[in-house]
């Protein structure tokens, strides 16, 4: 049995190579990887000698021979190919380990120059691993280290690779190289290519859409049906997706989570990490129904659980604090579909162990940072649109205390900004038109999804007073700006003393007038937070 050695990142490949010669399996290799393997005192046979042609071109060309795409494709089956491999000389190779230049990691270094990003362009690798794949019925390619323990195990086991094993890590190979040329593709459809700048430092501006997105997803799992249940559907995960994302997740019991689970889970999981303080999501039907903070995740669940008794039924809970014993008898009182939080006491789980349909998710949150990526957010958001797709960067701006401009004769109190900064953080998960009643941390009336924003705030009130809350004193937050002060009247008629809008409507004056004559504070944000 041959093998072919030609990785870039050696991690393990010393021990993999040792266990395959201990196999009796011949040791063939390139450039570093045949030194390495030579320096560790491993018999290894360099390409070179096998195709009597030296590597050159500063190692742009050594495997690209028919020594070694004849020993990969040749077919064991088919006697022409056989005695072909015969009249030239040819060995077969049986197993390829290559992995690849890493174009990923050169492209993501700040000031990585075009020269660079083009050297790592691998080219013979690719060719390999495709004529490896291609014919997986006799080679087994081997693409990442994480492969090594399970091709390790079927030869030990029975002198072979199954033809399981050996389409398995093809499929994968293909991936791979899928993954690897939509890379190359969206860094060089990202360019803006200057010619007149070009030379061995030129490091070039890159647009944040690329002339052609190459998406790559990896199945998490298939769902029972999609939306509806005539609709079939999946889960997928991005390649590398952003700590603390659902996906990240990992359910510690429960039925199989749908689609729509999925798509409420994540809106109530988005919204929750938004808070430092203990905090509790509510989430039915995509919106927020109820969302607080508290001291724990007992006192925060118990306010947002306060806003909307009724839509909370078979609602989607999030929590961003570990779920402890009282927090569970409190939540396991109501029919919940899913409770996501960073972890659950031993006694929590416990609770939860009789109620066998409650999906529990345990998802660390992300470790913070200054960029989208160390927040658990995405960088772009996309939409699909007939046969097309709409690509935009994500919501992430974070309003903060020194953005809000106060517009009205009257200042808002410093417990009415903390009131309006959680009722503007609320909003941004609602969708649009989106009015948010708040007070003292905790949601008091929600008014999602309408044509109008007058019906919006008319709902948000019925809600509240269903709920058996008053509205006097609260904080209003109004996710796009007031067209005419008719809006602005009846949250104030509702019993609204402050409120947060973006601002920037013509009638903007309109709407502060009509704020000073109410005698409340209203605060701009500058920006909105629409969410269809």
């Amino acid at each position: 049995m041959n093998a072919l050695i030609s990785v870039s990142d050696k991690t393990g490949i010393v021990e993999f190579a040792r266990a395959l010669h201990a196999l009796g399996v011949r040791l063939l290799s390139t450039g570093g990887t045949a030194k390495l393997l030579a320096d560790q005192g491993l018999p290894v046979t360099e390409v070179a000698e096998v195709t009597q042609f030296p590597e050159m071109l500063d190692g742009r060309v050594k495997t690209l021979h028919p020594k070694v795409h004849g020993g990969l494709l040749a077919r064991r089956d088919l006697p022409a190919h056989m005695a072909a491999l015969k009249e030239h000389g040819i060995d077969t190779i049986d197993l390829l380990v290559v992995n690849l230049y890493p174009f990923e990691a050169t492209v993501a270094k700040a000031g990585c120059t075009l020269a660079d990003a083009i050297e790592n362009i691998d080219i013979g690798g690719p060719a390999m691993v495709r004529s490896a794949a291609k014919n997986w019925q006799d080679v087994g390619v081997v693409t990442a280290a994480d492969q090594y323990a399970g091709v390790l195990a079927e030869l030990q086991a029975q002198g072979r690779l199954s033809d399981q094993l050996r389409f398995a890590l093809a499929v994968a190979a293909f991936n791979r190289i899928s993954q690897y040329d939509g890379a190359i593709s969206d860094y060089l459809s990202s360019v803006q290519f200057e010619p007149e700048k070009l030379c061995e430092t030129y490091v070039p501006a890159r647009k944040l859409f690329p002339d052609q997105a190459n998406s790559q997803f990896v199945k998490i799992q298939d769902l029972r049906y999609g939306e509806n249940a005539h609709q079939q559907a999946a889960w997928y995960r991005d390649l590398h997706p952003a700590p603390g994302s659902i996906v990240t997740g990992r359910q510690l019991q429960g039925k199989e989570l749908s689609y729509n689970n999925i798509a409420d889970a994540d809106a109530a999981w988005e919204c929750v990490k938004s808070f430092a303080q203990p905090a509790c999501v509510i989430v039915k039907h995509a919106n927020p129904c109820g969302v607080a903070v508290g001291k724990d995740a007992h006192e925060a669940y118990a306010k947002a659980f306060q806003t909307d008794p009724t839509s909370a039924f078979g609602g989607i809970i999030a929590f961003n604090r570990t779920v402890d014993k009282a927090a569970a008898q409190a939540v396991v009182q109501q029919f919940v579909e899913v409770l996501m939080a960073p972890d659950f006491t031993p006694e929590a789980l416990e609770i939860f162990r009789p109620k066998v349909n409650v999906r529990l998710m345990q998802i660390a949150l992300p470790p913070g940072g200054s960029t989208p990526w160390e927040q658990g957010r995405n960088a772009i958001d996309s939409k699909r649109v007939g046969s097309g797709i709409l690509l935009q960067t994500a919501d992430n701006h974070e309003l903060q205390l020194a953005d809000l401009k106060v517009v009205t004769q009257k200042q808002p109190t410093p417990a009415q900004l903390q009131d309006l900064l959680f009722a503007w953080t609320v909003a941004k998960y609602v969708k649009s038109n989106a009015i948010v009643f708040c007070k003292d941390g905790m949601t008091m009336g929600v008014g999602a999804g309408q044509m109008s924003r007058l019906d919006s705030a008319r709902i948000a009130s019925i809600k509240a007073q269903a709920a058996g809350l008053s509205l006097q004193g609260t904080a209003v937050a109004s996710d796009a700006f007031f067209p005419f002060r008719d809006g602005l009247d009846v949250v104030v008629d509702a019993g609204a003393s402050c409120v947060i809008q973006p601002g920037g409507s013509m009638r903007d004056q309109e709407v502060i007038d009509a704020a000073n004559e109410r005698g409340v504070a209203m605060v701009f944000t500058g920006v909105r937070h629409f969410r269809h």
